[in-house]
């Protein structure tokens, strides 16, 4: 146990420098003091190399600097959290594409207007995180109230009608779902819920309903987690069917994890660690070479996304993120020694 607690050490002392030196590239780099809201497209020395702005990332580096403003001491600077909200006034000001409707754009230009849509729920979700941790860390009920309401009309989208989201319905689409939408309102269910027993209460329906929307995506007899299903559990045929992404079935993993905890759970959360943990991660990680497939075809055929084999950052996060969490809740140490595996390979 010393020696797993020197190394637990050393990688957190590791982690945080990474995390100061990033924060300060983004600080120094990234904001927008023209118009607000954030520079995304950056060169390893900061130079802009396109000024639009995604809706997605503005949300995110929102959030961000909230979360890290309200939990970590050191990152509790006046600058840090100017910068978030001015971040959250561009959102508010232009994210929508025609309020008073709640569609949010995917791009922006630099000075706020909208250059593409997408029909899909995701820009809106992280504008929804966004708004949540501006209301924690500034008191404003102006935010919270925005953060709200666009929860509402998700869940709306998602459960009831989805034709706000201007997706047409073609005769020769298959009737899927993705695992990408209850995840993340799993997410959004989680973030709005902590420490408020109210909004907990409300969306606890909900967040049981994404759980088991994300579970019916164990299939094969419980050996592969797949991206897409059908709107009744079903496995799907051709390419969408057999698709994997072993980051995001990580990433519902700690999202579950999460979820498990709260409801104090522990037969759920050990199908978790076993089906969105372990599962992905034996059948993702790349045996010659290390690190995650970023797309996978069950049957091992050749995915039609053309950079299947490509290695992101972002499925590499998460799993760091899930072997913690499962080690944490768990206490299991083959669980520590995966995110080892996976930290050295995303350090190096």
């Amino acid at each position: 146990m010393e020696k797993e607690r020197e190394a637990m050490q050393t990688w957190k002392e590791r982690v945080e420098q990474e995390l100061d030196r990033v924060v300060a590239f983004w600080m120094e780099h990234s904001h927008d003091q023209e118009h607000g809201g954030f520079f995304t497209c950056l060169g390893r020395d900061g130079k802009v190399y396109d000024d639009l702005k995604y809706v997605w990332l503005q949300g995110r580096q929102v959030w961000m600097y909230c979360r890290l403003y309200r939990k970590l001491e050191r990152f509790r600077s006046p600058e840090l959290l100017d910068s978030a909200k001015a971040g959250g006034e561009f959102l508010l000001r232009y994210a929508r594409v025609a309020p008073p409707g709640k569609k949010c754009a995917f791009v922006l230009t630099r000075d706020g207007r909208p250059v593409k849509v997408q029909r899909t729920i995701f820009s809106e979700c992280f504008y929804t995180m966004a708004m949540n941790e501006l209301w924690r860390v500034t008191g404003e009920a102006r935010y919270q109230k925005e953060a709200v309401e666009m929860m509402e009309q998700i869940a709306c989208w998602v459960r009831e009608d989805p034709s706000g989201l201007g997706r047409p319905h073609l005769p020769g689409a298959p009737a899927s779902e993705s695992m990408a939408v209850p995840m993340m309102l799993l997410n959004l269910v989680d973030q709005l819920g902590e420490a408020d027993e109210e909004l907990a209460g409300n969306y606890a329906e909900l967040g049981d309903w994404c759980v088991q929307r994300i579970l019916r995506h164990v299939q094969r007899d419980g050996q592969a987690v797949l991206e897409n299903v059908s709107e009744d559990g079903e496995e799907l045929p051709g390419c969408l069917g057999r698709h994997q992404n072993p980051g995001h079935a990580l990433e519902a993993g700690w999202f579950l994890l999460r979820h498990a905890v709260r409801k104090g759970d522990p037969k759920l959360r050990a199908h978790v660690i076993n089906k969105f943990l372990l599962l992905p991660f034996r059948s993702g990680w790349d045996p010659d070479h290390g690190g995650l497939f970023y797309f996978q075809d069950v049957d091992g055929l050749c995915p039609t996304q053309l950079e299947w084999a490509m290695k992101l950052w972002w499925p590499h996060s998460e799993a760091m993120i899930a072997f913690l969490m499962g080690y944490s809740d768990s206490g299991d140490p083959a669980l520590l020694h995966l995110f080892y595996q996976v930290a050295e390979y995303t350090f190096h």
